[in-house]
């Protein structure tokens, strides 16, 4: 299984460009499209899940064009958007039921069975009673997972789920994606670099709508082994630093003095020492190499 996108494109009527000759293939398992608010993350999943018209291009699952025929793509595609809304008078378990018939499951039995898997999967069991208005966020995106699932879609995608959620909260709901992972593509959108490292196993960096680099974490991370160097330096000698150098990233320690990471080929001076290269370098070194990016703002 595999979906496939060629020259992808969509402009706006403001005239803003927000996707701009995209062509990628995403087969089965966990995919992490990265990058920062604005990059054209949303327009990207919205074409994807047949809501908006690209302007131009050709998208395939398998075989199947899903701008030509929408109808039958819809019934293999399971989208969780960024923002969803509930019913806040009915249980979990009754909300999910009446999903399930929406989407034709009649059959009780079955519709039972399917409910009580996709509760089971996304850990709500022990709340299946409790009214969906009273879940916390975490709750109500991991139900959203499970609403998505009755009718066991090919095509998961999943829009920012995380944003906003306490750390408990995103640990429990990237195990509930890691677990659906493993039978259906699932495209997960995010700017937390976090996200894409611990749970995907292919990924695409996106800005400005255009993509940037596709491979998996490893083979990014390991594509900057030997490059990456760090020094630390008082906060008034930054600017001077990014004269001379690539530098992609920076952060304040204890003394308030800037830790920073350079990118270079070979040892920039004697006072950096060589870095381990991390999926944030792979990260801020792919935007900084797109747009002029401030190393401040990136830390």
């Amino acid at each position: 299984m595999i979906l496939s996108l060629k020259n992808v494109s969509k402009t706006y009527g403001n005239g803003v460009k927000a996707l701009d000759h995209v062509s990628i293939d995403i087969q089965k398992g966990m995919f992490g499209l990265l990058g920062p608010n604005g990059a054209g993350k949303s327009s990207l999943m919205r074409t994807i899940a047949t809501l908006q018209t690209p302007d131009t291009g050709e998208i395939y699952l398998d075989d199947l064009n899903i701008l030509e025929d929408k109808i039958e793509f819809r019934k293999t595609l399971g989208y969780l958007p960024q923002e969803f809304g509930v019913y806040p008078k009915m249980s979990a378990e009754d909300l999910l039921h009446y999903f399930a018939s929406l989407k034709g499951i009649t059959n009780k039995s079955e519709r039972k069975a399917i409910v009580e898997k996709a509760l089971e999967v996304t850990n709500l069991t022990d709340v299946r009673h409790k009214h969906v208005a009273g879940y916390s966020g975490g709750m109500k995106q991991r139900f959203g997972i499970a609403q998505l699932l009755l009718n066991d879609p090919k095509l998961i995608i999943v829009d920012e789920p995380t944003a906003g959620l306490d750390p408990a909260e995103r640990h429990r709901f990237l195990n509930v994606l890691r677990e659906i992972g493993t039978n259906h593509i699932v495209i997960f959108s995010t700017h937390i670099v976090d996200d894409v490292k611990e749970l995907c196993t292919d990924m695409a960096i996106l800005n400005g709508g255009k993509i940037l680099a596709q491979a998996t974490p490893k083979e990014l991370v390991a594509s900057l082994a030997g490059k990456i160097w760090n020094t630390t330096v008082s906060r008034e000698a930054i600017e001077d630093l990014q004269q001379q150098y690539h530098v992609i990233s920076s952060s304040f320690d204890e003394d308030n003095n800037l830790k920073v990471r350079v990118l270079s080929d070979s040892i920039p001076s004697n006072e950096f020492t060589q870095a381990t290269p991390t999926l944030e370098d792979v990260y801020f070194t792919t935007l900084s190499n797109d747009t002029p990016v401030s190393p401040i703002e990136l830390a």
